[in-house]
């Protein structure tokens, strides 16, 4: 910001003039038009009020780029769920990992969002909130769902080979036919998942909840890792298989 100060008032030219001599004079004379010029400038409060109005319109922009910012949000909501719309059972990811990671970073729900036959292959979707989605034939290998809820979500032929399901929520969630070879299910809750057919085959189940599992028959134990004390034994019993 200018600091504005007044001027003293220049000396008349006649004082000045006496006291220039040869070739001096003209720059002296210009140098005094100069004076006045700043001298008159430094009174007019034009100027002043110019220089406020310049703060305060920047002041203005400011607010209103912050007021200004929730529109901006929901406008980068609304285009991430056209992605996503869009591409309903379609294949390919479509932009559907990038506006899915979006908008669970801003911790919006995903409940029922249908992602079925979509490539999603190394997708982020921690601590989302996925309630009865549908990731029926989509391919999310490598993928990552660290703490995310899946309740009641149908996830039948889905290729979840590698994906990291810990402390995920996946409570009456259908993995019929799914793939979960090599997934990390450490602390998942299965309670009441149906798990028929579902390829375990050395997927780590540490500390899984498996009480209340709906159905295991033909479900492929082989090489699983860490299985919980009488897990193994109970699922064989009730149909499930060790398949390499």
């Amino acid at each position: 910001m200018i600091i504005h100060q007044s001027r003293p008032k220049p000396e008349p030219w006649s004082s000045v003039r006496t006291r220039a001599k040869g070739w001096v004079i003209p720059f002296l004379a210009t140098e005094h038009a100069c004076d006045w010029a700043v001298y008159w400038l430094s009174h007019w409060s034009f100027l002043e009020t110019l220089e406020y109005l310049s703060s305060l319109s920047i002041l203005i922009a400011v607010i209103f780029y912050f007021a200004e910012s929730g529109n901006r949000v929901k406008q980068r909501h609304y285009q991430a769920w056209q992605v996503i719309n869009t591409a309903q059972g379609k294949g390919g990811s479509g932009g559907r990992i990038d506006a899915l990671q979006e908008l669970n970073h801003d911790k919006v729900t995903l409940t029922g969002v249908d992602l079925s036959e979509a490539f999603l292959q190394g997708v982020r979707l921690d601590k989302a909130r996925l309630m009865r989605a549908n990731f029926h034939n989509a391919d999310v290998r490598d993928g990552s769902l660290i703490n995310a809820n899946l309740e009641d979500s149908v996830l039948e032929g889905a290729n979840f080979r590698g994906v990291d399901f810990r402390k995920a929520d996946l409570r009456r969630a259908d993995l019929t036919d799914a793939d979960l070879s090599g997934a990390n299910l450490e602390n998942a809750d299965l309670t009441g998942a149906n798990l028929s057919s579902t390829d375990l085959h050395e997927a780590n189940l540490r500390g899984v909840r498996w009480g209340e599992i709906s159905n295991i028959k033909m479900a492929n134990l082989a090489g699983v890792k860490n299985p919980p004390q009488g897990f193994v034994a109970w699922a064989l019993q009730n149909g499930a298989v060790q398949s390499n």
